[in-house]
């Protein structure tokens, strides 16, 4: 997860099913109690989804040119075809802010690549190798299990695929499912350095260099980006740059969640302006929105307790969350030009 900028004011917030205690966590659980859902497509296994985030943490955490970050990838790759999807790589040596060179590979998972009409559904795979904002000191230069802060939206995403992939109606469009790499490896705050740039390195190499992956230089389409998208007690303001760039994306983003029955989760608010992989893509000329938590109660960071500390473990993610997003977006694929 990256430094994150909001406007006007600037945050640095942003077992399976173990109750973490914090100061900042909701008391009450969000549930989804709206109106009774008009659900459309398949649904959503959220048992499904929270096995895949305990699977890429299984190989503990995923920094760039580790052993763990080699064998996810292609555990990643290997699960995409299993349901269904042509897999390629897009495969970029990039360096970090500190000089490293990091080994770095963009996914593309690519379901119905016969459609003319296409999204991105996209997250970012990577773990950040500092825990930065942990309230222990000790702990800021130990690697981040990033069970939230990666693992979920890759959890989200096969799901989809495999849900999809196994129904008998498809949405109209088809679907590229990439995993950005090298998200994580920005400045940590104990260096002394701030830079914006050092943050979705994959993200950007892929918005500069799209014409030379499978989707080829003719692709045009809109994308989702999932970031964050399993923490307990999250809720999902409307993101400053999403609606700077893909309004209508967001609107029917958030109808969607309401029709499903997920408005408790979707908030009809705005939060900040957010630097994330969805900024390299909307300047690019990709019209995208964030879907990330947004916790304006929470001392440790407002985006949540365990950002970027040593607890973004599978202790501390939740199910519901997962059933939330990805139920939401299953109703958004199904309903967009219906």
């Amino acid at each position: 997860m990256i430094v994150k900028l909001f406007s006007p004011y600037i945050f640095l917030f942003v077992a399976f099913l173990s109750i973490g205690i914090f100061s900042c966590q909701n008391k009450k659980q969000a549930t989804a109690t709206e109106a009774e859902p008009e659900l459309v497509g398949p649904v959503f296994n959220e048992d499904s989804a929270l096995t895949y985030c305990v699977e890429q943490c299984a190989f503990g955490p995923r920094t760039m040119n580790s052993t763990a970050h080699d064998e996810c990838e292609a555990w990643i790759i290997s699960k995409f075809k299993q349901y269904g999807c042509e897999v390629s790589t897009q495969k970029a040596d990039l360096k970090g802010w500190d000089g490293t060179l990091l080994h770095s590979t963009n996914i593309i998972a690519r379901l119905n690549p016969q459609a003319q009409q296409r999204i991105i559904i996209c997250a970012h795979w990577d773990s950040r190798p500092w825990a930065d904002n942990d309230p222990d000191e000790a702990n800021h230069r130990k690697p981040v299990m990033a069970a939230n802060d990666g693992a979920s939206g890759i959890g989200v995403m096969i799901e989809l695929a495999r849900i999809i992939s196994a129904n008998e109606q498809q949405p109209n469009y088809g679907i590229d499912f990439v995993c950005f790499d090298a998200e994580d490896y920005g400045t940590p705050s104990w260096s002394g350095k701030e830079d914006e740039d050092s943050w979705a390195l994959g993200a950007q190499y892929f918005a500069k260099n799209i014409a030379n992956t499978a989707l080829g230089a003719n692709w045009n389409g809109t994308a989702l980006l999932l970031d964050m998208v399993g923490g307990q007690g999250a809720k999902f303001y409307q993101e400053g740059l999403s609606k700077h760039y893909a309004q209508s994306i967001v609107d029917d983003v958030w109808q969607a969640a309401n029709e499903a029955g997920y408005g408790s989760y979707f908030l009809n608010q705005t939060g900040g302006y957010i630097t994330d992989d969805h900024k390299p893509l909307n300047e690019a000329g990709i019209p995208t929105i964030d879907i990330i938590p947004y916790y304006p109660d929470c001392e440790t960071s407002a985006f949540g307790p365990t950002w970027h500390t040593v607890n973004d473990d599978i202790h501390h993610l939740d199910k519901n969350t997962l059933k939330a997003v990805g139920q939401t977006i299953i109703q958004y694929l199904y309903t967009i030009d219906n």
